[in-house]
């Protein structure tokens, strides 16, 4: 069912419950031969409403809209029953209260009707933008432990390091009505674990965001790989400190639509919160001491962690498409043209990944501060995408990043994009409530279409050196573009 009316995110029946208890509002106010009428219909299409609702499982948003019928309800059907005292004994006095008394009453339950589009508005099912590109997508999920890490959150020295993996692929076209991927996890009751850990990592009550954990993307779960031999170039994602390997899901699905498999991963301890494969779940232990040295020194050992897990997943993709365990990518991975992305923490995680593995051959960098060393140099090609620097920018950030490029000894882009925000590189403005200060001014269609246009026009220049080799014209479409060439220096 369509979750997009007018731009409210109501399904019909929701609508369908609000218009009605609206009527039964303001059928006080309607002519007396129309008032009958009009609240027995109302009062139907009420109550039907709520119990189809009911049946899919109310969302809070429809409490006070619930309250105001309520509250209405009694003064809406006064009129029918004063018309059928009337009929029993005519002749007796009716009362009926002043306009200038009821006018407020109607006023406050017409305030708590309007509360609930406004809140589903400003809180919605996140509707995921239809990839654009030829290929379906298909979507699974992958756990690896390295034997050769130890976990360094636990005390157990036989706990080695284990990655949860999301994978996005060209997919072949499937039947029709095959069912679509969950956002957050692979069950619901995952996607309510995750996504009550996300609202706890914010400060915020889950209930304001359950309908994150109600999404479905456009991915197919374990949809056969595209027919044909073609080989995909892969993209490695890191989401942001508290975040997730499916926050980027617009992204990765508009990615593999064009022909990449992108892979994100779920960092122990570090992501707001994994469910491994045995149903364990594990949440995240990072957090901030508030002295800004001592921070430093965490978010960099933090992105270290973050980097070694990025080049072990490289690894096992590797081995998966060398055919070292049956899988349906063997043999259609281009594991010579992998490119490392991340956001915020994940984006300095990928600097990181690719100073320490040349396998890496392109950085994504979606507002991420490099913590750790800026050395050595980078050799490949990065495109950073930042936010407008504001007088709460961390002032450290600028400076560093743009020493990490200009140490580049690869083409560098760093891409300033106005009336973005922080949480505009990933997929918050789909369902966050469009405040500037938290998701930008692009919109909920417009940020995940710069994210997606501005990284394809960089990936298909850097990882399939399709003209124009140089992307600079297609990302300055963007905002304020620096581009740093080799021997520029500092």
């Amino acid at each position: 069912m369509n979750e997009i009316i007018t731009g409210l995110s109501m399904s019909p029946t929701k609508l369908l419950a609000v218009l009605s208890a609206v009527v039964l509002v303001l059928a006080r106010w309607l002519p007396p031969g129309a008032r009958p009428r009009a609240t027995v219909v109302a009062a139907a299409v009420f109550a039907l409403s709520v119990i189809l609702l009911s049946l899919a499982g109310l969302r809070w948003q429809l409490l006070p809209v619930l309250a105001g019928a309520v509250a209405a309800l009694p003064f809406a059907l006064a009129p029918l029953l004063r018309t059928r005292r009337l009929r029993r004994q005519p002749g007796r006095p009716v009362r009926r209260a002043r306009w200038w008394l009821a006018l407020p009453g109607s006023a406050a339950c017409l305030g708590l009707i309007a509360a609930g589009p406004v809140a589903a508005w400003a809180f919605p099912v996140p509707v995921f933008p239809v990839p654009s590109g030829a290929f379906a997508v298909g979507t699974r999920v992958v756990q690896w432990t390295d034997p050769h890490r130890p976990e360094t959150f636990t005390p157990d020295p036989n706990d080695h390091r284990t990655v949860v993996v999301q994978l996005w692929y060209p997919a072949r076209r499937p039947a029709a009505r095959a069912p679509q991927g969950r956002y957050l996890g692979r069950t619901e009751q995952e996607a309510r674990t995750v996504s009550d850990a996300l609202a706890h990592g914010v400060g915020l009550p889950g209930f304001l965001v359950d309908g994150v954990a109600r999404a479905h993307s456009h991915a197919y779960v374990d949809a056969p790989v595209a027919g044909g031999a073609e080989r995909y170039p892969v993209v490695l994602f890191s989401p942001a400190s508290g975040g997730v390997r499916t926050q980027n899901t617009a992204w990765a699905e508009e990615l593999a639509s064009h022909g990449y498999v992108v892979a994100a991963l779920d960092h122990p301890y570090d992501s707001a919160a994994l469910v491994l494969e045995d149903g364990r779940t594990i949440r995240s232990e990072t957090a901030s001491t508030g002295d800004r040295d001592a921070d430093e020194r965490l978010a960099a050992d933090w992105t270290a962690i973050r980097a070694a897990d990025l080049g072990f997943v490289l690894t096992q993709l590797t081995g998966l498409d060398q055919g070292t365990t049956a899988d349906p990518l063997t043999r259609r991975l281009d594991t010579t043209r992998v490119a490392v992305a991340g956001h915020s923490m994940g984006g300095g995680a990928a600097l990181q990944a690719a100073r320490q593995d040349t396998r890496f051959t392109a950085v994504i960098d979606l507002d991420g501060f490099p913590h750790g060393p800026t050395t050595p140099a980078l050799h490949q090609p990065v495109l950073a995408l930042t936010q407008a620097v504001t007088p709460a920018t961390d002032p450290r950030y600028l400076p560093r990043l743009t020493e990490a490029l200009a140490l580049d000894t690869a083409p560098t882009y760093r891409l300033t994009v106005p009336g973005a925000a922080h949480l505009t590189f990933m997929d918050g403005p789909l369902y966050l409530p469009p405040i500037p200060s938290i998701v930008g001014t692009l919109g909920r269609t417009g940020s995940p279409h710069l994210v997606a246009a501005t990284t394809l026009a960089f990936l298909d220049a850097t990882l399939r050196h399709t003209p124009p080799a140089d992307p600079a014209g297609a990302l300055s479409a963007y905002g304020s573009l620096s581009v740093h060439q080799p021997g520029d220096g500092l």
